[in-house]
């Protein structure tokens, strides 16, 4: 029995027949031809081997093989529905995974809030979130390994679609008892002369003070690198040193820790966060639907190229 001539359209036509009692009725349910209706049947007792109808002046009835085909095929019928179902699911953006890849700063002052309400809106979207240097994020978008990258500004983007994500604000953060604590605002010149605490090198933070110092001719008096904002914090708590973190990130240590947070009022300090997408014209509808509830700019750039 060649299970792969089997039809939908022939399975269809005889569940209508058997519950019309009629070739002639099932056929005109299904929008047949009642010739061809005929073939249908005649085909697929033919395909199974079996006779499933038998024929009389005033209709059909069903053989004992038909009444266990008809329960047979009412139920690949209902799988196949199931399956257009979820089909339609994933084609309207309502089912899927997205991938994101995202730094530090994002992941901490922003994304909980922006994804959590978007995953009430859509519950059948699954969402795995890495959180990577900003270097890093932008090479899994070119590598196809994220759908979706948030870096900061100033990274290499050559081959990345690249639209604003959120801007923050860059914050001195000190001992209570530090000489600079009583200060509410300063430059990152008045700080250089003191040990700081940074995050590793390869983030985008800690290369922007860097860069910074390098400009101002004073070389970052840099103590020890840490791995995450609680640590620096940590750090700073214990009298290691001072550091620079974005304000939104840094106001629940120093609130729970007691330390002080003074404003950078270098034009550097204020940042712009960005989304990135590798392919803006392939993207699979949740990504693209994710990616305009990010960014105002995504959503235009997204909504042109429908």
């Amino acid at each position: 029995m060649n299970l792969a001539r089997f039809d939908l359209v022939s399975l269809q036509l005889f569940v209508a027949v058997a519950r019309s009692g009629s070739i002639t009725r099932g056929a005109s349910q299904c929008h047949l031809a009642v010739a061809a209706a005929s073939k249908r049947i005649s085909d697929l007792e033919k395909h199974l081997g079996v006779s499933l109808l038998y024929r009389h002046a005033n209709g059909v009835r069903l053989t004992e093989a038909g009444h266990v085909c008809f329960q047979h095929a009412l139920d690949v019928l209902e799988s196949v529905e199931r399956l257009s179902g979820a089909m339609s699911d994933y084609a309207a953006g309502l089912r899927g995974q997205i991938r994101i890849w995202a730094n530090t700063s994002a992941i901490t002052q922003f994304l909980p809030g922006d994804l959590s309400a978007f995953m009430r809106a859509h519950p059948g979207i699954r969402i795995t979130l890495e959180e990577r240097n900003s270097i890093e994020v932008v090479a899994a978008l070119r590598e196809n390994r994220a759908d979706i990258g948030i870096f900061a500004e100033r990274t290499q983007t050559e081959g990345v679609a690249v639209f604003e994500y959120r801007r923050d604000q860059l914050v001195l953060v000190t001992p209570r008892d530090h000489p600079l604590a009583q200060r509410k605002s300063l430059s990152l010149a008045d700080a250089l002369d003191y040990d700081f605490v940074s995050l590793a090198d390869a983030t985008s933070l800690a290369e922007r003070l860097h860069a910074e110092s390098s400009r101002l001719e004073k070389p970052l008096r840099l103590r020890i690198h840490v791995r995450s904002f609680d640590a620096v914090c940590g750090m700073i708590r214990t009298g290691l040193g001072i550091g620079v973190l974005p304000q939104l990130a840094a106001q629940p240590h120093v609130k729970s820790m007691g330390l002080k947070m003074i404003r950078l009022t270098d034009a550097w300090a204020q940042r712009t966060l960005l989304l990135g997408l590798r392919d803006i014209e392939a993207l699979p509808l949740p990504v693209r639907l994710l990616a305009g509830k990010l960014s105002g700019e995504a959503e235009r750039a997204l909504g042109e190229g429908k």
